[in-house]
């Protein structure tokens, strides 16, 4: 999508209960950041303006104070992702939730969309035919010291370089199943090292470690199995030792333990949900084992 475009079409949105809906903008930032600061979700305000920039948003108003966001994502004609949905705390009960989230979903009956659940939201998002999928771990900590790990014949890590972007964002639209060019290019700009997976010359997986939150984040990680997903984990948690580090993983991905001796470990374990036709995620190909973002998926 045009990352600049931020319309999201005419609302429908009666007052109800004291709350309206109106598109989000760049001035209700700083808002939404104390929002996600009230329930001691870890963004930094540059990471809000990243995701407004990349989405659509709504809040949701009562008596000019912003109580509730929500932002959705379209990647490409037929995919998207939708996060941020937050309701402050002393409005919830209110059904803030379910209007952010019809709203949001308007325009993508024929779209595939994700997200990932809150315990406390996934009952709504079953409601309004979202599905699991799968499951998340986050893991965090101070990351230790970490040796490489040792790759077969053939397989080595490289610095990934501007030449390195168009295999990039193939690997990450092959992984994820959804094409997110503009996305994965700002990444790379942001990224403290980004380093490739190549076999016998030929890129087969990548990660970035860029910051986020109260530190960094490795993500995403893309590969084409457990070992090389470690491998680039390791280089880059290594690099990133005796600082915060956070990683958000498939939990299918078997690498919770592992990360746990890295100095990870597990905080949380968000639900990954879908509405609409499968993700394509051709047999034999590079697996996303380490999300962007439980927001971008």
């Amino acid at each position: 999508m045009d990352p600049e475009n931020h319309t999201m079409g005419a609302i429908q949105a009666p007052v109800f209960d004291g709350i309206t809906l109106r598109e989000m903008t760049a001035t209700d930032l700083a808002a939404a950041h104390e929002l996600t600061g009230e329930l001691r979700w870890s963004y930094r305000p540059t990471d809000w303006e990243q995701a407004f920039r990349h989405g659509e948003g709504l809040v949701a108003e009562r008596d000019g104070q912003i109580v509730g966001t929500g932002l959705r994502w379209r990647w490409g004609p037929q995919h998207a992702t939708i996060g941020l949905v937050v309701v402050a705390p002393a409005c919830r009960g209110r059904r803030i939730g379910h209007r952010l989230m019809t709203a949001l979903l308007e325009g993508l009956d024929q779209h595939t969309v994700l997200l990932h659940a809150t315990a406390d939201g996934r009952g709504l998002y079953e409601r309004l035919g979202f599905v699991r999928i799968g499951e998340v771990r986050q893991h965090q900590g101070i990351a230790q010291p970490t040796p490489p790990i040792a790759l077969d014949a053939g397989w080595r890590l490289r610095p990934a370089t501007e030449t390195s972007l168009p295999t990039l964002r193939a690997l990450d639209a092959d992984a994820r199943g959804m094409p997110r060019d503009t996305l994965i290019d700002e990444l790379f700009r942001d990224a403290e090292a980004a380093v490739v997976l190549d076999h016998d010359d030929h890129a087969c997986g990548f990660a970035m470690l860029r910051r986020f939150g109260r530190g960094h984040v490795i993500g995403p990680v893309v590969a084409p199995d457990a070992q090389g997903a470690k491998a680039l984990i390791a280089h880059l948690s290594g690099l990133n030792a005796g600082r915060f580090t956070r990683i958000d993983i498939d939990f299918d991905s078997g690498l919770a333990e592992w990360l746990e001796t890295l100095g990870l470990l597990r905080v949380d374990a968000p639900t990954t949900m879908l509405r609409g036709a499968p993700l394509a995620q051709p047999g034999g190909g590079p697996r996303l084992f380490g999300i962007v973002t439980q927001a971008f998926g």
